[in-house]
């Protein structure tokens, strides 16, 4: 491949805009996109169930609401506690092997000249810089994927999708290089927790990915009665922060799973952008424009991963977001719809999407009961699970499904009425005109003779 396809121009304007970042020619990101739907096609569905990046019906709160009810399914259990460590990569994407890359697609069953163009494309990539009229000297990298071409993400995965829990007891939930460790521990036995982790660092060196030990975080549930704090987490020698709040893929997860830390930055954040809606209002923007800008900077602020934290949100936490609701219709001038009927679409919506799509990791949890009428409800022992996402979306999915049937059975009962309805007025006409012409010797039919 010839180096004019693997390079192209980059104009920065400030010196902040220097970055490693790649932009390849218009006509190899074309052939990048026919290469990544070639790839796409060649690779079975249930690959990597657990990363949740670049794939269709996936999103960040598919990420979230696994990894939280995974940890709530076990918390109902007494005696028992959750350990979550939030990994970090430095520069995941630029520490790839060509080499190792190019065997784990082999092993995935990808063709022998794909491997060998992947490879060819991600090796002796020139970069070189200039500064007004002066250039530097060219360097040639053969490491990593660039970031800003169209295969690099698909690539990406595709490097960690061998990255993979050992002891059933552990779940890796991955959003791109986004990695999050939960380790479900039961009377207090963490070998499996721990196992695991050394596990992963020693994939992590075997694979150049480097982990960031200072930005690595723990986040530990735990609502045993009198518990003791358990023993710290060492990687690589050093002790891994535990923190009582963590926000993991755009949403504040806390210790105690209230979700008032994230009620108070979503809050927080929406009403900075208020003034924006201001702005056009004072310039007598007409209201549907007025309602479409709020949706798209308000209103997908405090719906953002909201099938996640609503249902478990406190009275308080409810009131204060509807405050930033109310205030936008006194701007706007006119009715906006409230969180909870957002949510409860939003439950409907992606609890239809993950019941078609057999693919899906949480598809099994939609158990239809043996009538076909209803899902099968999860046991709960707390409102905290009760209040989570699959429980809440199996109840209103069930309670969608029984409402569609009663209004399919009036129909069906209403057009049954009506033919009857519609038989016996027949059935009176044709007694009405027997007794009409009885003697005058016509025949006695509704129909014209021929």
């Amino acid at each position: 491949m010839g180096s004019a396809f693997r390079c192209s121009l980059i104009f920065s304007s400030a010196s902040s805009d220097y970055r490693p970042v790649a932009l390849t020619p218009v006509v190899m990101k074309c052939f990048e996109r026919l290469v990544c739907q070639h790839i796409r096609a060649s690779l079975p569905p249930t690959l990597d169930p657990h990363q949740f990046a670049y794939r269709t019906n996936r999103s960040t709160e598919d990420a979230i609401t696994i990894a939280l009810h995974t940890a709530l399914s076990h918390l109902e259990h007494r005696g028992s506690y959750v350990r979550m460590l939030f990994l970090d990569f430095s520069s995941a994407f630029n520490h790839i092997i060509p080499e190792i890359l190019v065997q784990k697609l082999s092993h995935l069953g990808l063709s022998t000249p794909i491997c060998l163009w992947i490879k060819d494309f991600l090796t002796n990539r020139p970069q070189s810089v200039r500064l007004g009229p002066h250039l530097s000297s060219t360097i040639t990298l053969s490491t990593g994927s660039p970031q800003g071409c169209v295969l690099s993400p698909l690539l990406f995965t595709l490097y960690t999708s061998d990255c993979s829990p050992t002891h059933l007891s552990n779940i890796i939930i991955k959003f791109a290089d986004d990695t999050t460790v939960v380790g479900l521990i039961s009377r207090g036995d963490e070998l499996d927790y721990r196992d695991e982790v050394n596990r992963l660092t020693e994939w992590c060196s075997v694979n150049n990915l480097q982990l960031n030990t200072t930005k690595t975080k723990e986040l530990i549930l735990d609502f045993r009665k009198g518990r003791a704090d358990p023993a710290p987490l060492y990687i690589h020698g050093n002790c891994v922060e535990r923190v009582h709040s963590m926000r993991f893929l755009g949403v504040q997860i806390s210790d105690d799973l209230s979700w008032t830390a994230n009620t108070t930055a979503v809050v927080k954040k929406a009403q900075q952008h208020l003034h924006f809606l201001r702005v056009p209002r004072r310039n007598n923007l007409e209201e549907r424009l007025l309602v479409t800008f709020y949706r798209a900077t308000i209103e997908s602020i405090l719906t953002y991963g909201i099938t996640t934290w609503y249902a478990g949100c406190s009275a308080a936490d409810r009131k204060v977001l509807q405050r930033v609701i109310n205030t936008a219709q006194k701007i706007t001038g006119c009715s906006l719809p409230s969180l909870e009927i957002i949510a409860n679409s939003r439950y409907l919506s992606r609890a239809g999407n993950i019941i078609k799509d057999y693919s899906h990791p949480s598809n099994q949890l939609f158990e239809l009961l043996p009538s076909g009428r209803r899902y099968r409800s999860h046991k709960t022992r707390t409102n905290r699970f009760r209040d989570s996402f699959f429980p809440r979306a199996i109840t209103i999915a069930s309670y969608h499904y029984i409402n569609a049937a009663i209004l399919y059975i009036s129909y069906l009962l209403l057009f049954e009425y009506l033919r009857l309805f519609y038989c016996t007025f027949l059935f009176y006409i044709y007694i009405y005109y027997c007794i009409l012409h009885q003697g005058s010797g016509t025949p006695m039919s509704l129909y014209p003779v021929q």
